[in-house]
């Protein structure tokens, strides 16, 4: 398991966190985020609080990606994870973009991890050659959309005891860890 290296926090730092979502993890929710982080101290402690059901995981990259960009900026800033209640499939693509160090959850919070989901309607008209080109794009998205996630994967669970295949198996069917069960497995620092 990987070794902690920044100091463990207790529930007195969470007291305030700069940054508070909850909801849809949607384009709403991402210009609230670039709102709050931009306001936030360029140092120091800063706590970003989530509570969501999931939603488009686009965004949720989006906002992983600005937390990986700024914490370069400003090494002296420490940005943390708080997860409360739900911590559901956009949200935990969101989570695997912090070290595994800065994650924490409240008790009682499931964390909900799963395959991406597409739904699409191929409707094939016109020369044969151009269903074959149609297929063949869609086909390339999805496997695009599996790489994605795999990257995504293998972020969350780095430093932890749980393995790809593990979770390749698991994701299909929605799975749902308990707080203390995550902080078992290595996915979070600690329970709050």
């Amino acid at each position: 398991m990987m070794q902690m290296t920044a100091p463990m926090l207790g529930p007195k730092d969470f007291e305030y966190p700069a940054i508070m979502l909850s909801g849809v993890v949607d384009h709403g929710m991402y210009l609230h985020f670039k709102n709050c982080l931009s306001t936030a101290p360029q140092q120091g402690l800063v706590v970003v609080e989530i509570s969501t059901l999931g939603g488009d995981p686009e965004i949720a990259r989006l906002m992983g990606e600005d937390i990986r960009f700024h914490s370069d900026l400003y090494p002296e800033r420490r940005l943390v994870f708080l997860g409360r209640t739900a911590v559901y499939s956009a949200g935990a693509t969101f989570m695997s973009f912090f070290a595994t160090e800065n994650r924490y959850v409240t008790r009682g919070t499931r964390l909900m991890i799963h395959e991406r989901l597409i739904t699409k309607t191929i409707q094939l008209a016109g020369p044969l050659s151009t269903c074959i080109a149609t297929l063949k794009g869609t086909l390339n998205e999805i496997q695009s959309s599996i790489a994605i996630q795999n990257e995504g994967f293998h972020n969350l669970i780095m430093g932890s005891d749980i393995t790809m295949e593990e979770l390749l198996e698991k994701a299909p069917e929605n799975w749902y860890l308990e707080a203390n069960e995550a902080r078992a497995r290595g996915l979070i620092a600690a329970v709050l």
